[in-house]
């Protein structure tokens, strides 16, 4: 396993390649653009073997996608932003057909006005379109995260997002172990030959249904949403024995009896754990890596802890007129508990820049923060 100083960018070029992935469709948007240009060096350079298509648009890039796993192949695509946007209605379509596609986002704010700050709206917005959702908050995670996601994907016929934060992690240089081919196989094999279609038996896939027979495909696809949840702790013990590292669904950072704790997703847990490394800290981080299914069992049973007093929730998204979306998922992983703890929201949107200052700041003004009040605005706290 050798250790290189990559961008997060680059750790997807070199999960994609050690996949095994047949077809790459790609279009270049920032912050993702880099995802492609490697891998498009990779295949100018023999690295990579497998079909690398040039197409016009984002939709192009998962149409192609789609049809290539169709028709039996391991495809792969990458966006981030309006490239995302641009892509929702084949969103469906994927998962719909429950197709094991893999496409990684580099997390970036939506317009008006432009801004290409690193704001999770973007793939948050597409989290009812069936596909499986993690945010990652370090290189070595994401290239960690497409080789695990492929064999997920395929698994459970359901397609995955990775996200992370675009230019925190796009862009930054880090070192990351890249491992050997042999070690990727024994996770994830190679895929199978055998094409979905038979030239000599043709079928009509995906045709007008009933909304009989519509409901009753939402409840299987509903289904394998949730066995994708349960399957990911057992791949994860699987992924630990491969090579080493291990990415639980819900992480917790800090001492155990905690009365605050931090909740966040992406790259700012970093910046949240080396804030809390400071000697005299008492409080603890809570990292949600799955968003889709939702851990809400993992989330519930640590925030309904006796101790556990109050939870901020470091969101960078809004939803307008109801605030923070993770924030939403917690108070409904918390909804019932006869003592919830307080929730909290430190709201990023935009991209704003999480700081010690920052968080020194939201924890001095929690004390006196009221029920009725929605969201601590971090771009107030400047």
């Amino acid at each position: 396993m050798a250790q290189k100083i990559i961008t997060g960018n680059q750790a997807v070029a070199y999960a994609v390649k050690l996949a095994r992935t047949q077809v790459i469709s790609a279009f270049p948007i920032t912050p993702q653009t880099t995802v492609v240009e490697t891998l498009a060096e990779m295949w100018a350079q023999g690295e990579y073997t497998g079909e690398f298509v040039s197409v016009e648009s984002e939709n192009s890039a998962l149409a192609y996608c789609i049809g290539a796993a169709y028709a039996g192949a391991r495809a792969f695509t990458a966006t981030s932003s309006h490239g995302l946007a641009y892509m929702h209605e084949l969103l469906h379509w994927a998962s719909g057909a429950r197709l094991p596609l893999v496409m990684a986002n580099a997390n970036r704010a939506l317009g008006a006005p432009w801004c290409i700050e690193s704001d999770q709206i973007d793939s948050l917005a597409q989290r009812d379109t069936g596909w499986i959702q993690f945010y990652c908050s370090s290189v070595q995670e994401i290239l960690d995260t497409v080789i695990f996601a492929f064999r997920l994907a395929e698994e459970v016929r359901l397609p995955v997002m990775v996200c992370y934060d675009g230019f925190y992690l796009s862009h930054t240089y880090e070192a990351a172990a890249i491992p050997e081919q042999p070690q990727v196989d024994s996770f994830l094999p190679a895929p199978a030959r055998k094409p979905a279609f038979d030239i000599d038996n043709p079928e009509n896939r995906h045709g007008l249904v009933s909304a009989e027979a519509m409901a009753r495909l939402l409840n299987v696809r509903y289904r394998a949403t949730e066995m994708a949840g349960e399957k990911y702790e057992l791949l994860d013990q699987e992924f630990y024995r491969a090579f080493g590292r291990s990415y639980e669904a819900v992480e917790y950072f800090g001492p155990k009896q905690a009365g605050t704790l931090f909740l966040t997703a992406g790259g700012m847990a970093q910046t949240i754990k080396s804030f809390l490394t400071v000697p005299g800290r008492e409080e603890a981080l809570l990292r949600v890596k799955q968003f889709r299914p939702f851990p809400s069992a993992g989330v519930r049973d640590i925030l309904s802890c006796s101790h556990v007093e109050r939870v901020i929730v470091a969101d960078r998204n809004v939803c307008m007129g109801v605030g923070g979306i993770f924030a939403q998922e917690v108070r409904a992983a918390l909804y019932g508990l006869p003592h919830p703890p307080q929730v909290i929201e430190l709201n990023l949107a935009g991209g704003v820049d999480l700081t010690p200052e920052m968080l020194e700041k939201a924890l001095a003004a929690a004390p006196g923060y009221a029920a009725d009040e929605k969201i601590m605005w971090a771009v107030e706290l400047l």
